[in-house]
């Protein structure tokens, strides 16, 4: 129990936004007609792995007190690229994942080596990459469209028995290995087999370490010996990783591409917000990727209760961007609460 309690003592960012999150949720799930049901579930997860991957992407530059302004823009551009090389058949399609996923990788590379040997401030590197990218994304698809294969489409977006349908493992849906799993949606596992069994095995290496070091104070990271610049990089690498593959499955639950530079922009706000609901403080050296995915959660379920309150469309953006202010604000009461003014750039 003390150990409980020393945990929450520690995170309680992380704890308040899970307890915020289970609440929302589970308020939703009570108002809506077929609350706590598979298909509501399947839907509700369809509609947040794309924010819940940007937040990832957001939360490792900022655990280094930076923003990448590109995550948005990156997302678009793997997303065009996606609609024209994951098709054929399945070993084609599976080498165009890995081309879009090594596309996203290595524009974070690019916008690394900038920050690092350009000693550009991230904010701004990022800035001017992003508009790279949508410009490179309008490039490959100028208007909406693409193919994806309808089967990769339903098996990754509906139940685990959907996908084990699919692809033949189990036709009947009787086997007893199957039951206990049937009905988790797919999109939870790809977010956990592409999301978090990347993020934490990386937290805990010591460019992770790093990272977090850095975002506390840099200049005694640096005298310490400790692999800044390689940190730096691999942050937004691992940025621009996460960012595509938030365009892959967004490629693949809309079976197309689409270069909106407008939604694009939209979602790198969305994720910042993700970020700071989730407990990850924007002075750097607090925080995580999977704090952000509730960031994230709780996001999408307020625009759940759009659906089942009729909230009118006109009101909806003010509502959003009001939350979207609060959430940016709650990371600056940090400094508030700071007496001396040299704290602030500890």
């Amino acid at each position: 129990m003390t150990r409980m309690t020393s945990w929450v003592g520690r995170n309680r960012g992380f704890t308040g936004a899970f307890l915020l999150f289970a609440a929302l949720f589970v308020g939703y799930q009570m108002m809506h007609p077929r609350g706590f049901s598979t298909a509501v579930f399947i839907q509700n997860a369809n509609e947040s792995v794309v924010i819940g991957f940007l937040a990832m992407a957001q939360t490792v530059p900022v655990l280094m007190r930076g923003l990448d302004l590109s995550v948005g823009a990156v997302m678009t551009l793997t997303n065009t690229i996606a609609s024209h090389v994951v098709t054929g058949s399945p070993i084609q399609q599976i080498v165009g994942m890995t081309i879009t996923l090594a596309a996203g990788t290595g524009f974070g590379l690019m916008n690394g080596l900038i920050v690092v040997y350009g000693r550009i401030q991230p904010i701004i590197a990022t800035l001017a990459t992003g508009a790279v990218a949508g410009g490179l994304a309008l490039l490959i698809r100028p208007s909406p469209g693409g193919e994806i294969s309808s089967d990769l489409n339903w098996a990754l977006t509906n139940a685990v028995f959907d996908f084990t349908e699919t692809l033949g493992f189990a036709q009947d849906g009787t086997a007893a290995w199957l039951q206990p799993i049937a009905n988790i949606p797919m999109p939870l596992i790809i977010m956990a087999v592409f999301g978090i069994c990347v993020w934490v095995p990386f937290k805990r290496t010591v460019t992770g370490r790093t990272i977090y070091a850095v975002g506390s104070a840099e200049g005694a990271a640096y005298m310490s010996g400790l692999p800044v610049a390689r940190a730096k990089i691999a942050a937004f690498t691992l940025a621009g990783y996460f960012a595509a593959c938030a365009g892959l499955y967004l490629a693949i639950q809309t079976s197309s591409g689409n270069a909106d530079i407008n939604q694009a922009g939209a979602y790198t706000l969305n994720s910042i917000a993700a970020v700071v609901l989730g407990g990850t403080s924007l002075l750097g050296g607090v925080g995580g990727a999977i704090a952000s995915l509730i960031g994230a959660g709780i996001l999408r379920v307020i625009s759940f209760y759009f659906r089942i309150l009729s909230i009118d469309p006109l009101m909806q953006s003010l509502i959003e961007g009001l939350v979207l202010l609060a959430a940016v604000s709650i990371g600056a009461l940090r400094t508030l609460r700071v007496k001396n003014t040299l704290e602030l750039f500890r």
